[in-house]
């Protein structure tokens, strides 16, 4: 396609397949959250999944090279970053990613519910009250725009039995988040913590199991940035070692 890009808009290349993708500064810009969740995700072949709030449409696009998924229903709420998303899937020439500028508790009017293989989501999860000046952003990062009991309780609802979850959280709420999974039948399975260069713990991934019996691999935590700050290149193609601990 002939890629014409408006103002504030710019090409970021994915350094992967040939993957590029069309970012606009004055909405919401995704981060290395979204590298490490689409390294953490597993869909098997022929399995379907669905994305909550997926903005410029960089994990699903990754999700399809990096796994053997056979279509990702995306939801995204904000109309400029569905447009967005849809323009970066065209961009990419990607075939089976549908995207739906809507809520996902309305899930019921595009998916059957419980019909699902996976969920996976880099959902608004900062509970403070402070608001953004920019509406784009604070839709996607402030928790009032999807609470967490929302988003656990839609996602169960759409999952079938058996069917597995995949969130990244603050890591101040990993307490919250475990809670509000098990409230509603999601079984947490593996997790691990990501720390920046100096040690402190920033983010929560977790992978939860609908129907799942009791029993989690925790590993070990993921550095993501050396003590300069600067993010570690290795990060974009990090995989969860063997090495765990069962809980």
């Amino acid at each position: 396609m002939q890629l014409n890009l408006k103002k504030n808009e710019r090409l970021d290349d994915l350094q992967f397949n040939n993957l590029m993708l069309v970012q606009n500064i004055d909405l919401y810009a995704f981060t290395s959250d979204a590298v490490v969740l689409a390294n953490f995700l597993k869909i098997k072949r022929g399995e379907t999944a669905v994305e909550i709030g997926i903005g410029s449409g960089v994990i699903s696009i990754l999700a399809t090279q990096k796994t053997n998924v056979k279509e990702i229903f995306a939801f995204e709420v904000q109309k400029e970053l569905y447009d967005l998303a849809i323009k970066n899937v065209e961009l990419n020439k990607i075939n089976n990613i549908t995207v739906y500028n809507d809520d996902i508790r309305n899930f019921k009017n595009n998916i059957i519910p419980e019909s699902i293989d996976v969920v996976f989501s880099n959902p608004p999860y900062k509970k403070t009250s402070y608001q953004n000046v920019n509406k784009s952003k604070a839709i996607a990062r402030h928790e009032q725009y999807l609470p967490l009991s929302d988003l656990c309780l839609t996602t169960s609802k759409i999952l079938r039995y058996g069917g597995r979850a995949y969130f990244v959280y603050d890591a101040d709420r990993a307490c919250e988040m475990i809670a509000e999974l098990k409230k509603n039948n999601l079984e947490p399975k593996k997790m691990f913590f990501t720390q920046n260069g100096r040690g402190k713990v920033i983010l929560f991934l977790v992978e939860a199991v609908k129907g799942g019996k009791p029993g989690v691999k925790v590993y070990p935590n993921l550095i993501t940035n050396d003590l300069n700050g600067k993010y570690l290149s290795t990060v974009k193609n990090y995989r969860l070692k063997k090495k765990s601990f069962s809980v």
